[in-house]
């Protein structure tokens, strides 16, 4: 399956900003999907995850209450919708994939399949 970010820009703290994952080429149904992201200088790391179904999710702590992970298989999009962007918010943002069976995981090396990344950029 090939992924493709978008929704990424510039924003003011406190504001909001939706990133989409777009998937072709396979089930995207079939696939648990997850977001990253990756901060000049640091490593790659988790933000949320959600199953197949949409019925289970995942967060990181720094997120919690302000992010929204999402999923519509019929259009074979995820979405992360972020509100409350704080600076330290600042990544390049990548959506990832993996076999619904292996479960979600908080782990990059985990996922089999990634878009390219969609840079965030929160002013202070």
């Amino acid at each position: 399956v090939q992924l493709q970010a978008s929704g990424g820009g510039l924003v003011q703290a406190g504001g909001s900003l939706r990133l989409s994952c777009s998937a072709s080429g396979g089930t995207f149904g079939s696939y648990v999907m997850g977001w990253f992201r990756q901060a000049p200088g640091k490593e790659r790391e988790f933000v949320s995850a959600i199953t197949r179904s949409g019925r289970s999710t995942d967060y990181t702590d720094s997120v919690k209450g302000r992010f929204t992970i999402s999923r519509d298989n019929a259009k074979n999009t995820g979405y992360l919708q972020m509100n409350s962007l704080k600076p330290e918010d600042t990544a390049v943002y990548f959506c990832a994939a993996r076999q619904y069976y292996a479960g979600y995981s908080r782990f990059p090396n985990e996922y089999v399949y990634w878009g390219q990344g969609t840079q965030v950029t929160v002013s202070s």
